[in-house]
Formats: structure tokens, sequence, C-alpha cells
């Protein structure tokens, strides 16, 4: 089964082109169906069977606080100087990982990646 992805308007897009090119199945949210509300893009991803990859916080909050469904959450944490990387850190984060990170919360921060849940 491969692993398909939905990215958050908050993704920046060259980790939606660098997923594409490593042969992934990703939707994006901007392409698609911009400006939509947060509890209807994580609701989208379980629907579709996708995880979910964001930049937004908030998508911690539904998943903990509000006990929301997920198939997966990828957040990425990146700061100014450090997102020239933050393609290939993503990529080569989910090639690593694998189906481990189906059904899981995952954080990827330079030079660190927590999976819970």
């Amino acid at each position: 089964m491969t692993i398909r992805f939905l990215a958050d308007e908050s993704c920046d897009f060259s980790i939606v082109r660098a997923l594409r090119i490593a042969g992934y199945d990703v939707l994006a949210v901007v392409e698609h169906s911009p400006r939509a509300e947060d509890v209807d893009v994580i609701e989208r991803a379980v629907r579709e069977k996708r995880i979910l990859v964001t930049e937004d916080k908030d998508f911690g909050q539904l998943v903990y606080a509000s006990q929301q469904k997920t198939g997966g959450v990828i957040l990425i944490r990146y700061p100014t100087d450090a997102r020239s990387m933050i393609a290939v850190a993503v990529t080569d984060a989910v090639r690593r990982l694998g189906r481990k990170i189906v059904g899981r919360f995952v954080v990827i921060q330079p030079h660190r990646i927590r999976v819970g849940m």
C-alpha cells in the first residue's frame, strides 16, 4: 500500500514538489480547496486515507485536545534560517520512517524527529 499525503495550505510547497518527485501521491489543499477549515482538512485526510502534512500547530490541538481522528499527521517545525533544507529533510524522514508514520503524530525539526501516539 502506497503512503498518500494531504498537504495543508501552511505547508511549504517545496515539500509537496519534493514528495511528488520522490513518487508519493500528494494532494495539496492550496490546489483543490483553498481556505478550507482545519477540521475539514483533517476530515478529508481521514476520508481519503492520507497523512496530513502541515506547519500549522493548530493541528496538534485538534489531534490531542479535541481527540480528532487522524490517519497520521506530520508537523514540520523549521525556523527561517533552516528552511532551505526543509523539503529534503521531510522527504528523507518519510523514506526512513516508511509506514511507521501511518496513524502517528510526527514532528520534524532540524536534526530531530519525534514520533508520537
